[in-house]
């Protein structure tokens, strides 16, 4: 009880000059400035980015189930091969500090991102169990770097140097560094010094954590968005599995199961502190048995067991245990005091595929032609029991997409073959993309998800294959005057026989060859007083009509071509005749007394 006392003491004081540290740090963090600018404005890394590509082995065993083949937790494992015993939800006291720290950043700093610390902290326990067995230190340092394997392809990508080995010590190829496991081309576009230290390190899980948050936060994503919060994840890793293991620990830590255990300083991967304090309803202890260990036990102890009746010599008679119950013998070869086996429990879900194409298609007010639809598989293949039950959702706050009866969520079971099929699905008026997520539980409760991506297309425009003139009226008109008529036009989609709405008109005033720009003659005054020969009208009515501005005339009389088109390639050509008016014939001349020879 002492060395525990005197542990628990040294924990305590830990955790008081960590958070006295993180406090200072934090001061000056806000005030320095990151690596390379303000988590504003960092542009969305994109699809190529190496960040997202296969760069190590994260420990995807999701909270409170049985350690996958290979989580010992010896010492000197890798990172992310579970150094900690699986289900723990216990956090070194100076990681946690530094995901805090990382989210009061991002909220300074980017607080359209509502990145909470639990997230970082899935990332941290995901790639690297926290830095808990790799020396972390109360400054954020740890003994022994955090190295992921060489990216030469194979199984994970091929990324050649990009640092000149200045975080990874090889000047080859790339590997991924630090408790968060960033590629050093990634760190640095989106470093961060987050412990104000003048420097932005990787290797620092105060920056590293920072650095994760930035990353995260980047092209303007919102958190609380359950698709920005999905692209968001599988930008650091590109794989379901992933994405599903560092929601279920962030979902665990909201939840407040977590406690703290000390920083290790060792360098061994072995804890050398008590067991992380629960924030969950303790167990109720049972009381020993005759004074011994802790047995699960209740039978009362001193009473005497009754002598049995001796066997007949000629017919000896093994001893039968007398039945709990006699009216319900046990079944031969059990013991009386054996319980009765519980009714087997039927297989858990470990698998749900998609049947079907991933990508649903539709345009903004129509149905999607397809239905999502997916398999839940037991883990040796089969169809998932009778009365599995599947719950497809729409996930994104920016689209109309609905299942029928203007739901975002429906929930099936699965017929026989573990197929289970989503209502229809509209697609609403606004276009856009959106995700269609499928969930079942698994084993020990645990989500098992597969998305499909959805994008509703905008209506498409109409196409003004036709151009038509509305009247007959003449168009003449005097130099230095106007026409009497204001043109008015209607476009047409011939191909689907109505009128074109929203099409935009382009008119040019030609020379009377019909090709060369004319420079004098019939204008436009777009606005002011400089005379305009080619300009595009505002869009067509919803009836398909547009009217010509009024159309003035200079000193040059003359034949021009008012050519229009629109961008679909109707073209209309109309003839203008600007000419002075008509004087009076002079009167006709006497005759000639000689006639004219012929």
């Amino acid at each position: 009880m002492k060395i525990l006392r005197t542990r628990a003491a040294s924990v305590s004081r830990q955790g008081l000059c960590t958070a006295l540290l993180v406090a200072s740090l934090t001061t000056a963090a806000v005030g320095a400035s990151p690596a390379s600018g303000a988590f504003g404005g960092d542009p969305s890394p994109g699809p190529d980015n190496p960040q997202r590509k296969p760069h190590g082995v994260p420990n995807l065993t999701l909270p409170d189930l049985v350690p996958r083949p290979g989580a010992s937790g010896k010492p000197g494992s890798p990172a992310g091969r579970g150094d900690t015993p699986d289900g723990s939800t216990g956090i070194p006291v100076t990681a946690l500090a530094a995901y805090k720290n990382a989210e009061k950043l991002a909220a300074e700093r980017y607080p359209g991102c509502h990145i909470p610390w639990q997230l970082v902290a899935g990332i941290g326990k995901v790639e690297s169990e926290h830095a808990a067995s790799y020396g972390l230190r109360s400054d954020g340092t740890t003994e022994r770097q955090i190295l992921g394997p060489r990216l030469t392809g194979g199984q994970f990508a091929e990324i050649k140097d990009t640092d000149g080995g200045r975080w990874d010590g090889d000047a080859q190829y790339d590997r991924a560094v630090g408790p968060t496991q960033f590629i050093p081309s990634t760190w640095e576009s989106y470093g961060v010094d987050g412990n104000g230290d003048g420097k932005a390190d990787p290797n620092n899980i105060f920056d590293a954590a920072a650095g994760t948050a930035r990353y995260l936060c980047a092209g303007n994503k919102d958190l609380r968005d359950p698709a920005d919060l999905d692209r968001a994840i599988l930008s650091y890793n590109n794989s379901r599995e992933y994405v599903n293991a560092v929601l279920a620990w962030m979902r665990t830590y909201q939840s407040g199961q977590v406690g703290t255990t000390p920083d290790t300083g060792t360098g061994t991967g072995t804890s050398t502190g008590p067991t992380p304090p629960w924030s969950g309803p303790k167990p109720t202890p049972v009381p020993p048995v005759n004074g011994g260990g802790s047995g699960t036990g209740t039978t009362k102890p001193g009473t005497p067991s009754k002598p049995s009746k001796p066997s007949t010599p000629d017919k000896p008679t093994p001893d039968k245990p007398k039945p709990d119950n006699p009216s319900k013998p046990d079944k031969p070869g059990g013991g009386g005091d054996k319980p009765t086996p519980d009714k087997p429990k039927p297989p858990a879900v470990s698998r749900l595929d998609r049947v079907g194409d991933e990508q649903l298609t539709a345009t903004a007010g129509e149905t999607f032609a397809e239905q999502p639809a997916v398999r839940a598989l037991t883990a040796d293949g089969k169809a998932a029991p009778a009365g599995t039950r599947v719950t497809f959702e729409v996930v994104g706050l920016r689209t109309g997409a609905r299942f029928e009866g203007d739901n975002r969520t429906a929930t099936v079971t699965v017929d026989k073959d573990g197929k289970a099929v989503a209502p229809k699905l509209t697609a609403g008026d606004v276009p856009g993309d959106f995700t269609v997520r499928a969930t079942v539980d698994g084993k020990g409760g645990a989500k098992i998800t597969t998305d499909f991506a959805g994008t509703v297309k905008a209506v498409p425009a109409p196409r003004a294959t036709s151009l038509e003139r509305d009247g007959k009226g003449d168009l003449t008109a005097a130099p230095k005057s106007s026409f009497k008529e204001q043109i008015k036009l209607k476009a047409l989609d011939k191909d689907k026989g109505k009128a074109a709405a929203g099409a935009m008109v382009t008119v040019t005033v030609l020379e009377r060859d019909g090709k060369t720009p004319a420079t004098t003659g019939p204008y436009f005054l777009d606005g002011g007083d400089t005379p305009q020969r080619r300009v595009t009208l505002v869009k067509t009515d919803e009836n398909g009509y547009v009217t010509l501005p009024k159309l003035f005339t200079d000193e040059h009389a003359g034949t021009y071509i008012l050519h229009l088109t629109t961008t679909d390639g109707a073209i209309l050509d109309l003839e203008l005749t600007v000419a002075a008016p008509a004087t009076q014939s002079p009167a006709p001349a006497t005759p000639s007394a000689t006639p004219t020879k012929k």
